[in-house]
């Protein structure tokens, strides 16, 4: 089994087909297909359910994946090593983070990596759920990630980030009295824009309502963050947001208040047990 197959084997996992795979790879299709069936006969079965319109993981196929992305991501670790102790610059870090955690405080965090390591390429991958960061670095798939801290993430190892403050955003015309604060009670009287269940910020609005004893008054749920702004500026609601995302959308024309009492969450960074790339454990020591 070669580091190549493994690499053409996850490619086509990841992109639903051979054809598709090829192309991301910059290769010939039919040598990815002979690498895969070359594979296949090394292993003693077929890992894909070849279809018209692209492959399905058979049995054999799904018990591969996990293995084969921690293989690819320990052979990744073990080059990155041998090239920080020969001096060579440069280097990838893949990061999995939580939308609202990638604007605040993942993008100050990459700033000042990037200052510190400006060679090393970072890629990072945005789900919306918690449960996915945890999943993606677990498996190997992502060696850092960023969660809300309330997600359960007992098989990683992890840091607690510092606290970053949530905002509530009203459009400009809203009746909420003038002033910059608003209270939990007067929350609940708001017509709110979420994000779906398993997001930060909605377990930021269902923590704060269940500590109320009342149900959010739901106006729009959509799991496209980027119409949320939009939504409030256009008086559809109003949204809880962090501190940067409230402070655009106030530049934007929204009212920015402050919660009574401040309404605090933390993300958590984490990551599996083991060695780290010298990449991932430079942002892990920036961290720190």
């Amino acid at each position: 089994m070669e580091r190549r197959q493994l690499e053409y084997f996850i490619a086509v996992v990841e992109h639903g087909g051979f054809t598709a795979a090829a192309i991301a790879l910059h290769v010939a299709q039919p040598s990815l297909s002979h690498s895969i069936r070359t594979l296949e006969r090394e292993l003693g079965g077929a890992l894909f359910h070849r279809l018209p319109h692209g492959v399905v993981l058979t049995a054999a196929g799904e018990s591969l994946v996990r293995p084969a992305q921690q293989v690819l991501r320990d052979l990744s670790t073990a080059s990155s090593s041998v090239r920080e102790v020969l001096g060579i610059g440069g280097g990838r870090l893949d990061i999995v983070s939580q939308t609202t955690l990638s604007v605040d405080p993942l993008a100050d965090m990459l700033g000042r990596f990037h200052r510190a390591h400006p060679k090393v390429a970072v890629r990072v991958v945005d789900p919306e759920r918690g449960s996915a960061v945890v999943t993606m670095v677990g498996s190997g798939q992502c060696e850092l990630g960023l969660v809300d801290a309330s997600v359960p993430t007992t098989d990683l190892r992890g840091i607690d980030l510092p606290e970053h403050e949530m905002h509530v955003v009203v459009p400009q015309d809203h009746p909420h009295p003038a002033g910059s604060t608003i209270t939990a009670r007067e929350l609940a009287q708001l017509d709110l824009i979420v994000t779906p269940p398993g997001t930060e910020t909605r377990a930021a609005v269902d923590d704060l309502f269940t500590a109320l004893g009342v149900p959010p008054r739901i106006v729009v749920e959509t799991a496209h963050r980027a119409m949320i702004v939009p939504l409030i500026l256009s008086g559809v609601g109003a949204s809880l947001l962090p501190t940067s995302m409230a402070s655009d959308a106030a530049l934007r024309g929204a009212r920015m208040l402050s919660t009574r009492p401040r309404l605090l969450r933390h993300g958590r960074l984490v990551w599996r047990s083991g060695p780290l790339s010298p990449a991932a454990q430079a942002f892990v020591d920036l961290t720190l």
